[in-house]
């Protein structure tokens, strides 16, 4: 088959792209910026952006199936409304496009931050309220939006769907991405302290597995969430200590101590010119991330089978140390 990839230069993208190309299938991969990781790759790339909406004619022409992974990730809000541009109208733009280019399967990626976390003593699946379009952070009601303007294509007749990650790692993250970036920091000795709490973590190839699978198995109007296994900041940093044999941070504060902290980080990352791990939204997702998710949907539909953290940060090390990004 034809398949068109947005956000194809990023950690998922990336991956995924290669995994077509090894399935067999032709890949035309939109890019807004730049290309790397996928450069070496023969696939075809299409120069677009998401909020021009005749860009994406040439990405989607001749399509059999789409995979929507462009996204503006921020843990820090929205200062210029880009987050919600992207997310959002760029979602709505891409619909549109592959509507009147007769695309045949829409496959879209949200985010478990599109779903309500509360209540947390109750497992969270598919059936779970999104947010509204006032709670939650910047991002996560721009997920929300892309979502529902998806499931709103689905009951006027479009072949979509919905894939909602939680947090992705794993290797080939050539940007890196947010997880990326804290086992470097973490590796690198650049993390004095951790928070409590932790995330779900879910590997990169195991996604990367769902979505082709969905490609056949993935029913129209349908949400199905690739969970992984939750485990604390403490936890993650242990699997970096075991797979790396260098001594890694261990001691934890408390929150209240870490968000004083926050006005002090982020001077220090303006200054230093890098992206900080803690930031008001991100030790609340932290603290309060529900550690109840549901992958049953996507194991019974879509043979989703993720692997634990602990392998995923080993293969991570090994890739990072390959590529350059970290040293002994």
């Amino acid at each position: 088959m034809i398949i068109a990839v947005t956000g194809a230069n990023g950690h998922v993208g990336v991956n995924l792209c290669k995994a077509l190309l090894e399935h067999g299938h032709q890949v035309k991969a939109l890019v807004h910026q730049h290309n790397q990781g996928i450069s070496s790759l023969p696939l075809t790339i299409i120069r677009g952006d998401l909020l021009n909406r005749e860009s994406l004619t040439p990405l989607l022409t001749g399509v059999d199936v789409v995979f929507h992974l462009a996204a503006r990730i921020s843990i820090t809000g929205d200062p210029d409304g880009m987050v919600a541009k992207i997310n959002s109208q760029g979602t709505i733009n891409m619909l549109d496009a592959a509507r009147e280019c007769k695309v045949k399967r829409f496959i879209h990626f949200s985010s478990i931050h599109a779903f309500q976390q509360q209540p947390y003593d109750r497992m969270l699946d598919e059936s779970r309220p999104l947010v509204g379009n006032i709670e939650g952070f910047a991002y996560d009601r721009s997920k929300a939006a892309g979502e529902r303007a998806v499931m709103e294509a689905a009951k006027n007749g479009m072949d979509a769907f919905v894939l909602s990650p939680t947090a992705i790692i794993g290797p080939a993250d050539w940007e890196p991405s947010l997880a990326g970036n804290a086992v470097i920091d973490i590796y690198n000795h650049k993390i004095p302290s951790l928070v409590p709490g932790g995330y779900d973590w879910v590997d990169v190839r195991d996604v990367v597995n769902a979505a082709i699978a969905a490609m056949e198995k993935g029913r129209t109007g349908e949400k199905y969430l690739l969970a992984g296994h939750w485990h604390s900041l403490r936890e993650f940093s242990g699997f970096i200590r075991l797979h790396s044999g260098r001594k890694t941070v261990n001691a934890v504060l408390p929150m209240w101590v870490a968000r004083i902290g926050l006005p002090f980080i982020d001077l220090y990352s303006k200054l230093s010119g890098t992206k900080p791990l803690y930031t008001s939204e991100s030790l609340t997702i932290i603290a309060e991330g529900n550690r109840m998710i549901s992958n049953s949907k996507a194991k019974s539909e879509l043979n989703f089978n993720p692997r634990p953290l602990t392998d995923s940060i080993k293969d991570l090390l090994t890739w990072l140390k390959e590529n350059g990004f970290i040293k002994d």
